[in-house]
C-alpha cells in the first residue's frame, strides 16, 4: 500500500495534505474491499436456499430444471469466485443487483429508509450527549453525595442491561399494557409528513438507545470534570470566591471540551450499532432492521449493498474520529508511525 500512495502522490505533489487525503481514500477502498469479500463469501455459505426469497411457496413445486435455469438467471450459479468478480463488476458501474425479495433493485428498497435510520440515528445522538453532560455536570457538581452515588449505580446497571431485552420489556409494559405508544413502525399510515405522529414513534426506540449509552459517555465527562476540578486554577478561583456552578460551566467545562469532542466522534459507530438494535426491536423501517431481514431471507444483492453502507459509515466515522484526535492532540499526528498504516 505503501508504495501505491507514493506513486500515487507523485501525481498529486508532495502536499502534506494531498498525502493524508489520499491515504485515507486507499485505506477506506482496501476496508470496504475486505469487507464485502468477507460478507459475500460468509452469506453464500450460509445455509438456505435464496431462491426461496425470489419464488416463496411456488419453488416446491419447480423442477430441478427450472431451479438451474432460476439460479443461472439470478447469478447464483458458477463458483463462489466468478460470482464474486460478477457482483464486484456489476457495483463498479452503479448496478448493486435486484433484491431476491422484493423483485425490485435493491437500491430502489433502501433509498426510503436512509431518511427514516438518520432520525432516528442523529437524534439519539445528540440526545445521548445533551443527557450525558448535563447529568456528568450535576454528579460533578455533588461528587460522592447520595445523589451522586445513587446515579453511579443506577447507571452502571443501565448501561449492562442489554438493549434488545430492554426494548422487549418497553413494548409490553407502554405499547401492550398500556397503550401509550405504538410497538412498531415509524409513523403510522399516510402520517409520514406529520412530525407529532413521527416523534410519537420515536419515542421508545429512543429511550432503549439513550439508555443504552448515556451512563459510559456521562461517567467518562463526569471523571475528567473531577480531575479538572482538582487543578491548582480551580483551587485559585475557588479561593477568590467564585461558585462550583460557574467554576464548572464557564472554566472546567471548557477546558474539557476537546475530551467531550473526541467522545463524540469516537461513539458514532457504537450509536450506530444500537440504532440497527432498535430498528430490529421496534421493527422501524430503517437501513438496519432492513439488513437484518436481509439475511434472514437470503436477499444477497440487498444484504450486501446494506452491509456496504452501514459498513462504510462505520469506517468514515472511525476515521474521523482519529482525524479529530489528531487536531486535538498533535503528538498523535502522523510522523511516520500513524496507525493506520501498520
Amino acid at each position: 500500500m505503501k508504495n501505491l500512495q507514493h506513486r500515487l502522490s507523485a501525481v498529486w505533489g508532495h502536499s502534506p495534505v494531498y498525502g493524508k487525503i489520499l491515504k485515507s481514500f486507499l485505506i477506506f477502498l482496501v476496508s470496504m474491499f475486505f469487507l464485502s469479500l468477507i460478507v459475500f463469501t460468509f452469506a453464500r455459505l450460509a445455509p438456505g436456499d435464496p431462491l426461496v426469497a425470489f419464488y416463496g411457496d411456488a419453488i416446491e413445486t419447480m423442477s430441478q430444471a427450472e431451479l438451474d435455469a432460476a439460479r443461472i438467471r439470478l447469478g447464483l450459479d458458477g463458483p463462489l469466485h466468478i460470482q464474486y468478480i460478477t457482483w464486484l463488476a456489476g457495483i463498479l458501474v452503479g448496478n448493486f443487483g435486484l433484491s431476491l425479495q422484493y423483485k425490485i433493485p435493491a437500491l430502489d428498497v433502501i433509498a426510503p429508509l436512509i431518511g427514516n435510520t438518520l432520525i432516528l440515528g442523529v437524534t439519539a445522538y445528540l440526545l445521548v450527549f445533551l443527557f450525558a453532560l448535563l447529568l456528568a455536570v450535576a454528579c460533578a457538581l455533588h461528587e460522592d453525595s447520595l445523589f451522586d452515588r445513587l446515579v453511579c449505580k443506577l447507571g452502571t446497571v443501565t448501561y449492562f442491561i442489554p438493549a434488545f431485552w430492554l426494548g422487549l420489556v418497553l413494548v409490553l409494559i407502554f405499547s401492550i399494557n398500556l397503550g401509550w405508544f405504538p410497538s412498531s413502525g415509524a409513523y403510522d399510515y399516510g402520517q409520514s409528513g406529520n412530525l407529532l405522529n413521527r416523534i410519537h414513534h420515536l419515542i421508545l426506540p429512543l429511550v432503549v438507545m439513550i439508555a443504552s449509552h448515556i451512563w459510559y459517555y456521562a461517567y467518562m465527562i463526569r471523571n475528567k470534570l473531577l480531575d479538572e476540578n482538582r487543578k491548582d486554577y480551580v483551587l485559585l478561583a475557588k479561593s477568590k470566591g467564585l461558585g462550583k456552578q460557574e467554576i464548572v460551566w464557564k472554566h472546567s467545562l471548557r477546558n474539557i471540551a476537546p475530551t467531550i469532542i473526541n467522545l463524540m466522534a469516537i461513539s458514532i459507530p457504537h450509536v450506530l450499532s444500537g440504532t440497527v438494535i432498535a430498528e430490529a426491536v421496534f421493527n422501524y423501517p430503517g437501513i438496519g432492521n432492513m439488513a437484518v431481514n436481509a439475511a434472514k431471507y437470503h436477499d444477497y444483492n440487498l444484504l450486501m449493498l446494506l452491509v456496504l453502507l452501514i459498513g462504510g459509515m462505520v469506517i468514515l466515522s472511525s476515521m474521523a474520529a482519529y482525524t479529530i484526535n489528531e487536531v486535538i492532540d498533535p503528538r498523535m499526528k502522523d510522523t511516520g508511525g500513524s496507525v493506520w498504516e501498520e
